[in-house]
């Protein structure tokens, strides 16, 4: 369907030079540039690829060090889950253990691993080729969000979000075998859809989102709220196809686990068994309490549960006050809330990088000097979490 242009307006003024910004709400009367026009943010890409090389060279360093190959400092945690998915692939039977399902790659959604399959079928290696694809989606994932923020609030602010959401503490992952660039990708081009009225294509994105991971159900809400929002106000059913394409990659997997496996129920099972990770609405209040009372005595893990906790409502606060379009606004906030009770998962760094509408707000909000500073503090954060993650089985990403 047809884009809904609006002509071009100034880009949305700055109180002082790092202070917060003010004018029209984005999506609603702020700066729409020329689609039309080709638009990278080059230093955002040029500090992902820096960040990338440097982590390889770390990692190769302490391989040498250890008699280990880089593959190995790379493809651990999920990747290795990742990895089993493509082969052997999925049980036919879920596996017990103390009468519970054991872990298994059911609990991996099947996008990322068939991209994988993909290549193996032409002779690559499934770890290189997968940390390729990981690597290279997260590259996509930075221009999406950039491209997103441009959308919302024109070229400068589409450049900041972008070098944040390079240089955001959960963007270690990107080094690794995850699916977030993945997600993060389609989620973000779908959301431009979204606000351009385009229905099919977000759908169709939303749709590969949902086979992506879970929180892919998010966007589902998220073309709703838009689809209703335009059938409201244009009486335009069309809009519908949207919320109708999205979860069409959630559904369809979840058909294919109840027939290949013979549990209608064998995602959650494995999630629960398998992970001890169930829904839970007391437990970001029982990490925040557990800080409060006493901030020595969580895990590390523990403390940084509660620092993300904290970021998120921040986070949160800044995506209102900057009158994100109703869409995205879902985005960031469900995606918040998601991890936010998926005990014991929490609010890791890598969870809140999936609510990037909180990077675009920053991006959106902030300029000069408290831009950079920002940049400073995402950079530093960045490498403490990247170490954190690569050499401590202490803390899971």
């Amino acid at each position: 369907m047809a884009a809904d242009r609006r002509p071009p307006a100034p880009a949305r003024p700055d109180a002082t030079a790092g202070g917060p910004s003010t004018g029209p709400a984005p999506g609603e009367g702020g700066a729409v540039p020329d689609a039309t026009r080709r638009w990278i943010p080059t230093t955002a890409v040029w500090t992902y690829l820096a960040c990338r090389l440097l982590v390889v060279a770390a990692v190769a360093v302490g391989a040498r060090q250890q008699h280990t190959s880089i593959l190995h400092g790379l493809l651990i945690w999920d990747g290795e889950w990742f990895l089993r998915a493509v082969d052997p692939g999925y049980p036919a039977h879920l596996p017990m253990a103390g009468g519970q399902v054991a872990a298994n790659p059911i609990a991996f959604f099947p996008l990322l691993p068939l991209v994988i399959r993909a290549g193996t079928g032409v002779g690559l290696s499934a770890g290189p080729w997968g940390l390729l694809v990981s690597g290279l989606t997260g590259l996509t994932a930075v221009v999406a969000v950039g491209r997103l923020a441009r959308r919302l609030a024109g070229d400068e602010a589409g450049s900041r979000a972008a070098l944040l959401f390079a240089l955001c503490p959960g963007a270690f992952a990107f080094s690794l075998l995850y699916a977030e660039g993945l997600l993060i990708t389609l989620v973000a081009l779908g959301l431009v859809a979204l606000i351009d009225r385009r229905w099919w294509t977000a759908g169709l994105l939303g749709a590969l989102a949902t086979a992506t991971s879970p929180v892919g159900l998010v966007f589902v809400a998220c073309c709703a709220v838009a689809a209703g929002g335009d059938v409201w106000r244009r009486r335009q059913p069309g809009a519908l196809v949207a919320p109708a394409l999205a979860p069409l990659g959630f559904l369809a997997y979840m058909a294919y686990l109840w027939a290949h496996t013979g549990t209608l129920a064998a995602w959650r099972l494995t999630e629960r068994g398998g992970w001890k990770s169930y829904p839970s609405l007391r437990y970001p209040f029982s990490v925040v309490w557990t800080f409060v009372s006493d901030p020595l005595r969580p895990t590390l893990t523990g403390q940084i549960l509660f620092a993300g906790t904290v970021a998120a409502v921040v986070g949160c606060v800044l995506m209102v006050r900057e009158h994100q379009p109703p869409a995205v606004l879902t985005w960031g906030i469900g995606a918040v809330a998601l991890a936010a009770i998926s005990q014991p998962v929490g609010l890791r760094p890598r969870f809140l990088l999936v609510a990037f509408p909180i990077v675009i707000a920053l991006g959106t909000r902030y300029r000069g000097r408290t831009h950079r500073v920002l940049v400073a503090a995402s950079a530093v954060l960045l490498a403490a979490t990247t170490v954190l993650e690569l050499t401590s089985w202490a803390v899971f990403p």
